[in-house]
C-alpha cells in the first residue's frame, strides 16, 4: 500500500494567491488541474502525478520554488 504522504505530495500543490494569480498563461489552462482556494492566503492546485510533475517544471522555469 502506497504511503498516503507521498501521494498526497505527487497529487498536489499548494501555492500563494499573489503566485498563482501572476502567471501567464494561467497554471489550469495549460495543464489539466482543479484549482481551489485554500483559506484567503493560498490555493490548492490537484491533478494526476503526471500533471502535477509537469506544473512543478513549468512554476520552475518561471522561477516559481516548490517545496
Amino acid at each position: 500500500m502506497p504511503d498516503a504522504t507521498r501521494l498526497r505530495d505527487s497529487t498536489q500543490l499548494v501555492l500563494p494567491r499573489e503566485t498563482l494569480e501572476e502567471l501567464e498563461p494561467p497554471l489550469d489552462e495549460e495543464f489539466t488541474l482543479t484549482v481551489v482556494p485554500e483559506g484567503e492566503k493560498y490555493y490548492r492546485i490537484i491533478g494526476s502525478p503526471v500533471e502535477i510533475k509537469a506544473a512543478s517544471e513549468f512554476l520552475a522555469r518561471r522561477g516559481i520554488s516548490i517545496q
